[in-house]
């Protein structure tokens, strides 16, 4: 297994930001008669983070490492912030077209993945779980299956928060992601709306704990997806908002990458 962690120049972004990169080194073979390594191309995940993560998050409270290495499959994950991975114009802070394109372009560029779309994905927890379908059917060109994991749908009330000392309740939080909230429903900031636009809809993979404060966020967006005759698979379980439940299901999610 090979693991990079470092910095790269992002346009997008207007400024340099971190990934980290899971390589399975047993996908790297030697020549019989030299020491040349020939990398082969990998099927790639990238993985989003949920709020107040990093990129170094999911190293630090999963296992996915080990089991990336075991499945032969390479992980990019990138720092999103606490953006909920959507372009901001006013702070040119596009992280919708970052996750979405420009991340795929320098990673492809610099390590060997595959091209392919069906054997690129994109999944997150939490927040990375919103940015995963925002950007999955937004960029639905570049990525055949998405995976939420307890995932944050909250743009089907976000319009009615107020003023909050709790951050996931704050309007001039969410406001300094999304922008006005009153337009987020029925734009490309919304999922519902995606789904209904986008001509090439991913397989997409849902999980989410009975215990969780976003089940019922879930099921609703389930219950949608099956209303548009979508290919989705909803997994509930015992279980709350944890790194517990994000590791399990983040590897039910790789194993149907295999």
């Amino acid at each position: 297994m090979v693991l990079f962690r470092g910095d790269i120049k992002c346009k997008s972004l207007q400024r340099r930001t971190s990934i980290s990169v899971i390589l399975p080194a047993d996908n790297m073979h030697f020549l019989s008669d030299s020491e040349e390594i020939i990398p082969q191309p990998y099927k790639t995940l990238y993985l989003l983070h949920g709020l107040y993560g990093s990129d170094d998050i999911f190293l630090a409270n999963t296992s996915i490492q080990k089991f990336a290495e075991d499945k032969g499959i390479a992980i990019v994950i990138p720092c999103g912030d606490n953006s909920f991975y959507v372009d901001n114009r006013q702070a040119h802070a596009y992280y919708g077209e970052y996750v979405g394109q420009e991340l795929l372009d320098i990673t492809r560029n610099i390590f060997p993945l595959s091209h392919r779309r069906e054997d690129t994905f994109i999944a997150g927890f939490s927040m990375g779980g919103y940015g995963a379908i925002r950007n999955g059917l937004k960029y639905s060109h570049n990525f055949s299956k998405i995976g939420m994991i307890s995932a944050a749908l909250i743009t089907d009330e976000i319009a009615s928060y107020e003023d909050d000392s709790n951050v996931l309740r704050s309007r001039a939080f969410y406001e300094s992601c999304f922008g006005s909230l009153d337009e987020v429903k029925n734009s490309d900031k919304d999922p519902k709306y995606l789904i209904d636009s986008c001509d090439d809809v991913p397989d997409i993979f849902m999980a989410c704990g009975v215990d969780d404060f976003l089940y019922d966020k879930n099921v609703d967006f389930y219950e949608f997806l099956k209303s548009r005759n979508v290919n989705a698979n909803f997994i509930q379980d015992s279980g709350e908002h944890t790194w517990e439940f994000c590791d399990k299901y983040v590897k039910k999610f790789i194993e149907t990458l295999i």
